[in-house]
């Protein structure tokens, strides 16, 4: 039966990725126009047009996207946005699924993309996970752009999750981040993204349903005495139990069975 249906699944990711191609084109000249506004106000306006670009997008290739809320963040604070990482499409679901301006941190190869990489320059914070000097500048990166009002997104598990656990260990930055800033956390889970789009090539994209989920926020201050590596396990023990108990499908039936 899979062999009847990879070459329409084949021809729908070619549409996809063409429309995806085209949309990018016709937003190009209205991105141009952000650059002389600078990186706050202008990189506003980009995620703003991200967000009409995304919703276009999906509409049209039949995904259909919601944001669910457990808790709703306070419009009118900071935060230090983190999901789970689990497919190519994770991108266009996190510029939906956050509502506040936030910069996300993103991987420095993608800048070598034509077109798509000058414009993920202007807006997005870079980072070489391989150096640890490159680490650390993007850590100082994040700090700058969260004094400007400007909340940050970061996947911290750095690059998908190619196991069958909920979620694969996370890097540290996120949680140093919230220790010294005071900055809540606000974990989202990405439900959907596996059966969307998987991980290991292009030509996986599916039409259907996509849920992000809200959990409850991390407050440092409610650890006062939690160092950065125990608000991290914190945080991956939470969005990791919610994963099980909403069966997210990459997940294998192990974790399932009551210890």
């Amino acid at each position: 039966m899979k062999y009847l249906v990879l070459p329409f699944q084949i021809l729908y990711s070619i549409y996809a990725f063409a429309l995806f191609v085209v949309v990018v084109l016709l937003l190009f000249p209205c991105v141009l126009l952000c650059f002389p506004l600078g990186r706050i106000r202008g990189g506003n306006i980009m995620y703003d047009l991200f967000k009409l670009f995304g919703r276009t997008w999906l509409l049209l290739i039949g995904i259909d996207h919601r944001t669910d809320f457990e808790s709703r963040p306070d419009k009118d604070k900071q935060y230090i946005f983190i999901a789970n990482h689990i497919a190519y499409i994770d991108a266009v679901i996190t510029i939906l699924s956050v509502k506040h301006h936030f910069r996300p941190i993103g991987k420095a190869e993608l800048l070598k993309v034509p077109i798509f990489g000058f414009i993920y320059k202007f807006c997005v914070v870079t980072v070489n996970r391989s150096s640890a000097d490159d680490r650390a500048r993007s850590l100082d990166d994040l700090r700058k752009v969260l004094a400007r009002g400007i909340s940050v997104f970061v996947f911290p598990e750095g690059t998908f999750n190619m196991t069958d656990a909920p979620l694969k260990e996370f890097y540290d930055g996120a949680f140093k981040l919230a220790v010294e800033t005071g900055k809540w956390i606000q974990p989202i889970l990405f439900l959907d993204a596996f059966d969307r789009m998987h991980y290991r090539h292009f030509f996986t994209l599916t039409p259907g349903k996509s849920r992000a989920i809200y959990l409850d926020p991390i407050n440092p201050a409610d650890y006062p005495n939690a160092d950065f590596k125990e608000l991290k396990q914190i945080a991956a023990r939470k969005m990791a139990d919610r994963l099980i108990e909403y069966k997210a499908s990459w997940i294998h039936s192990k974790y399932f069975q009551p210890s």
